[in-house]
């Protein structure tokens, strides 16, 4: 090979070494920033609501005890999680800490119908009809709090759903103008891997939430208001 054209091999070789030297530092660093804007809402929700989750028996007493729905079984009966959700319900309803069970999930179509399947497993356990409202709009976290103030007129409420799902779900009704705190439904043991999947995905979920809260505002589901309680006049 000629001196000069080793000479412009060599530095055609330099400047490429340099040139991904460069987009491996890029790729790196957005790399982390990009980690950094999943784990930062994950630990500042953690931290908001470390001080606001209690357990059935040490939760304070409010009107009404929202429930989060959390899926079905393919007969239409309440998952697993769900039932924990629904039997921590009842037992704030059972010990006078919530008067009202403002049942919230899926029911866009007609063969998935979340709220009913909460209200039939809570009939089972005792509650009565009259203590149970639905709420078949209550397709995410986000539309399940704004529709629990806007439709159904709760300003305060007991947030019911497991630990993994109560940071966001604390951080998303009171950034919606519902005072709320969180109980505990963590009635069962879970597999370790069910608990790492749940977890994983409310890291994206909560970047979800902060940005629906800060930057894309949607409004869910509405429709005319039903409140729980009748206004005094």
């Amino acid at each position: 090979m000629p001196a000069d054209a080793f000479r412009d091999w060599v530095k055609f070789s330099t400047m490429w070494k340099k040139i991904f030297k460069w987009i491996w530092r890029l790729t790196l660093t957005l790399s982390l920033l990009g980690l950094l804007g999943l784990f930062l809402p994950r630990l500042m929700t953690a931290i908001y609501a470390a001080a606001r989750i209690f357990t059935a028996e040490t939760a304070p007493t409010d009107r009404v005890a929202i429930v989060f729905g959390a899926g079905l079984r393919y007969d239409g009966t309440p998952t697993p999680i769900l039932r924990d959700r629904v039997e921590t319900a009842a037992q704030l309803y059972f010990s006078g800490k919530a008067e009202k069970l403002l049942m919230s999930g899926d029911n866009r179509v007609v063969d998935y119908n979340e709220p009913e399947s909460m209200r039939q497993y809570a009939l089972s356990l005792g509650v009565p009809d009259e203590a149970i409202v639905l709420d078949y709009a209550g397709r995410r976290t986000y539309d399940t709090c704004y529709r629990a103030k806007a439709i159904f007129g709760v300003e305060s409420a007991l947030l019911v759903t497991q630990d993994f799902h109560l940071p966001r779900a604390l951080f998303l009704c009171n950034a919606l103008g519902l005072e709320a705190v969180g109980v505990k439904a963590n009635n069962n043991y879970y597999r370790k891997i069910s608990r790492l999947i749940w977890n994983t995905r409310e890291l994206f979920a909560t970047f979800g939430a902060f940005m629906d809260v800060q930057v894309y505002k949607p409004l869910p589901v509405l429709g005319e208001p039903e409140p729980i309680f009748a206004k005094k006049p």
